[in-house]
């Protein structure tokens, strides 16, 4: 599988990626055996990229990645993780109230301060079972950008500099504050979720052209917006809630028309996003081996040009 190379680092990353918070049972319980399943089927389908966070699962997903990538060859792959939330014991117990089914043994707290990212990247090597991490992005800083980029962008530039870590950035489900942080800083790389994808292109006017400018690469994320792309017949649900009914009504507007070209609505999805020259990757999404295979080969089929052109005049 095509790769590139992330901003002026030599991070490089396959041009599918993995989207591992699936794994860490993100609104239903995954058993560890579709989890190594849904890995393994990446693997086999030339994927080299894999994306995780502390937040997904309450670590969960961090350990069953890692557990799956345990074995191969650690030059092959790329991994990143997030920092930004702390995971703490919890002697209160319960389950998990953040979308994922686990048992609460631990909570999270924000904490962007630099020994916060220290011991957040301590902790997720510990429960990947590696000594590098590759590229370590800020993990939603939507209300806590003046401790991000006092504290915590600092720590990770240094920890860049040192070479403990390949390439650092961002990951948000909005664009302006990633645009702060391409403009005002010096990352390498901005995880953007929903804001540029066939029903949402509010990221394109501002952001985009200003990673071009700055070489920062973009790692395409949420491009199904939660899932109403992700099939061939548009789905119910939009950034996380219910659909409105005029943006399903565009989204059965784009199926039809996708279909007009032989072109399924997720394999236009994955494609939209992954043709502009600011995206490095696309990450998508699995919690098994069938989701996974099946995106692969959507996303390895053509095209056709005239699609764009009859999308753009919708």
């Amino acid at each position: 599988m095509k790769k590139a190379r992330l901003g002026t680092t030599d991070v490089e990353v396959s041009a599918l990626g993995f989207g591992a918070a699936g794994i860490g049972n993100l609104y239903r319980a995954v058993d560890d055996a579709d989890a190594l399943g849904a890995v393994d089927s990446a693997w086999d389908a030339g994927i080299r990229y894999f994306d995780t966070a502390p937040h997904y699962g309450l670590g969960l997903s961090e350990r069953r990645l890692g557990e799956a990538l345990a074995g191969r060859p650690r030059s092959e792959y790329v991994i990143s993780t997030k920092v930004g939330r702390i995971l703490e014991p919890n002697p209160a117990g319960g389950r998990d109230d953040q979308g994922f089914d686990v048992p609460a043994d631990s909570v999270r707290r924000w904490d962007f301060s630099g020994d916060g990212v220290r011991r957040s990247l301590e902790s997720s090597l510990e429960r990947l079972g590696l000594d590098r991490i590759d590229i370590v992005l800020l993990h939603d800083p939507d209300d806590h950008w003046q401790q991000a980029v006092e504290e915590a962008y600092p720590a990770l530039h240094e920890l860049r500099a040192q070479g403990v870590i390949g390439a650092i950035g961002a990951g948000m489900n909005q664009w302006e504050m990633l645009d702060r942080f391409v403009t005002e800083t010096d990352i390498d790389v901005v995880m953007l979720a929903g804001r540029y994808t066939l029903l949402d292109q509010s990221a394109a006017e501002v952001l985009l052209p200003h990673c071009l400018e700055r070489n920062v690469s973009v790692l395409g994320a949420g491009v199904f917006n939660s899932g109403v792309l992700a099939k061939d017949t548009p789905g119910d649900k939009y950034n996380y809630d219910t659909i409105p009914a005029d943006v399903h009504a565009r989204a059965v507007r784009i199926a039809e028309v996708c279909g007009d070209h032989g072109v399924s609505l997720p394999q236009a999805a994955m494609a939209y996003v992954a043709r502009h020259p600011a995206v490095a990757t696309v990450v998508v999404g699995a919690r098994s081996a069938a989701q996974i295979t099946r995106n692969a080969d959507l996303f390895a089929k053509p095209v056709p040009d005239a699609l764009w052109t009859d999308l753009a005049a919708l």
